[in-house]
């Protein structure tokens, strides 16, 4: 493989690990602060996706706007879904094994509803569009311009919630929750809210991802499935609960992915991923971007 060769897949793969990237980051923020493992997370995408794509077939309104959108619309819904799903659970405790069991559970339940929802909606066939599709010469090498949208969205709005984590006091709340649930409980911070807004933010980043989605895929009800095992690849990688190691590790998948995909072709590509997941699994347990183990019992009360 020349040079060139080599830039232009992980450059490719780049492109396609930000949005893995932004895909994980939402549902670490559920699943490292709450230990919520909400498998359902891949149906937010998937509505997101959706919304974008009738917003642009049926009103002509631009995905780019469609992205600002999902911002506020995908957290109230977020925020409702905590509140009648998982809320519950969390205010019940039992440990953190028996959190991830319980909202395991619930979310397959609610995986299903979504996905049926959608089928009603939208119908079982494929839909798509296209956007911003011509090429454009990036370093002398040609790039679809969506998908560098895509990816400057992506890091920017993986920057800016980096930037809420470590530069606001709410986000020093979040964080301190993540680090230790009883303690930020006994000073006093309020769990119920912060759970709240960590489920809320962490459906944003879902909704915001399937609208960059849609610009660059085709659509059916069943595409959410496959980003959430992504994301918990992605996780794993990067470690639980941490922001920063879900924007390296996505970036790293998605270049993992494109190279495999030149060296050992598209169909064995899941199988060198899940083969990347056993391997950090057995020899780097904590993620390959931390030295220590994510801090155990993070569900806390409501």
């Amino acid at each position: 493989m020349d040079t060139r060769l080599f830039l232009e897949i992980g450059a490719g793969g780049v492109l396609l690990g930000g949005l893995y990237a932004l895909i994980a980051v939402g549902l670490n923020l559920q699943y490292g602060l709450m230990r919520v493992l909400n498998v359902a997370h891949g149906e937010f995408v998937m509505l997101g996706a959706y919304v974008t794509y009738t917003l642009y077939t049926a009103l002509g309104w631009s995905p780019v706007v469609g992205v600002i959108l999902q911002l506020p619309l995908f957290f109230l819904l977020g925020w409702a879904v905590y509140g009648v799903v998982y809320r519950g659970v969390l205010e019940q405790g039992g440990g953190p094994a028996q959190l991830e069991a319980n909202s395991l559970l619930l979310s397959f339940g609610l995986l299903f509803i979504l996905e049926n929802l959608a089928l009603v909606v939208w119908g079982p066939s494929i839909r798509g569009y296209q956007y911003l599709d011509k090429p454009v010469s990036v370093l002398g090498t040609l790039f679809p311009t969506n998908r560098l949208v895509a990816l400057g969205m992506a890091l920017l709005l993986t920057g800016l919630l980096l930037g809420f984590l470590h530069r606001t006091a709410l986000g020093t709340a979040l964080r301190a929750l993540m680090q230790d649930s009883e303690g930020a409980e006994a000073v006093g911070l309020p769990l119920v809210r912060l759970h709240g807004l960590s489920f809320g933010l962490g459906c944003a980043l879902a909704g915001i991802t399937g609208a960059l989605v849609s610009m660059l895929f085709s659509l059916t009800p069943t595409i959410g499935m496959p980003y959430t095992i992504t994301a918990l690849v992605v996780i794993i990688l990067g470690g639980l609960g941490s922001v920063a190691g879900s924007l390296l590790g996505g970036l790293l998948l998605g270049v993992l992915e494109a190279l495999g995909t030149y060296l050992i072709g598209a169909d064995l590509r899941t199988a060198l991923t899940y083969a990347l997941l056993v391997a950090v699994l057995l020899f780097r347990p904590y993620g390959l971007f931390q030295t220590r183990a994510h801090p155990a019992g993070q569900a806390g009360g409501g």
